[in-house]
C-alpha cells in the first residue's frame, strides 16, 4: 500500500466515525417550553456544599418570586459533586420539587452519574423531579446559545 493509500483510507474510516456518532445536540434537553418567559436564567451547580446548594436554591425561589413563574425560565444544571443535590436524601429535596412544580427544571449530569457508577460499582439513584442530560457543560452551553443568562452563585 501507498502512503496516500494509507491516508485515503484512514480519512474514510475517520468519516465513517463521525458519521456513525450521534449528533451532539440530540443529547441536550429541550429548552423550556415558556412561552412569556421574558427572562432566562441558567444556574451552575457544580459543589457539594450544603450552602451553596442552599444559595441556588434561594436564588431560583427569589426570581419566581419577582417575576411571575410564567415569566421567567430557569434551569438549574447540576454536575461533578453538585449533583447530590439531586439525590433522593438530601434535605433539600422538598424545595427543589417545588420549584419544579411552579415551572423550574433541574438537570443532572449523566457523564457525572456514569463515573459514580464506574467508581463505586452501583449506579447513585436521583430524584424523579430530575432531568437527564447527557454532559452538564454542554447543556449549559446550549442554553446560553438560545438566550439564557449564567449565574453561578
Amino acid at each position: 500500500m501507498t502512503g496516500l493509500s494509507i491516508i485515503i483510507r484512514t480519512v474514510a474510516a475517520a468519516l465513517l466515525i463521525a458519521a456513525a456518532a450521534p449528533d451532539a445536540h440530540a443529547q441536550q434537553a429541550p429548552l423550556q417550553d415558556k412561552p412569556f418567559a421574558e427572562h432566562k436564567i441558567v444556574l451552575q451547580l457544580s459543589d457539594n456544599d450544603s450552602r451553596k446548594q442552599g444559595l441556588v436554591l434561594s436564588v431560583a425561589s427569589n426570581l419566581m418570586k419577582h417575576y411571575d413563574p410564567d415569566k421567567v425560565a430557569i434551569e438549574v444544571v447540576a454536575f461533578g459533586p453538585g449533583i447530590d443535590l439531586l439525590r433522593p436524601e438530601n434535605a433539600n429535596r422538598k424545595m427543589v420539587e417545588s420549584l419544579v412544580a411552579q415551572g423550574a427544571r433541574f438537570d443532572i449530569c449523566l457523564n457525572t452519574v456514569d463515573t459514580l457508577e464506574r467508581e463505586h460499582g452501583k449506579r447513585p439513584e436521583f430524584i424523579a423531579a430530575a432531568t437527564p442530560v447527557q454532559v452538564g457543560v454542554a447543556q449549559i452551553l446550549f442554553l446560553t446559545e438560545n438566550g439564557y443568562t449564567l449565574v453561578r452563585p
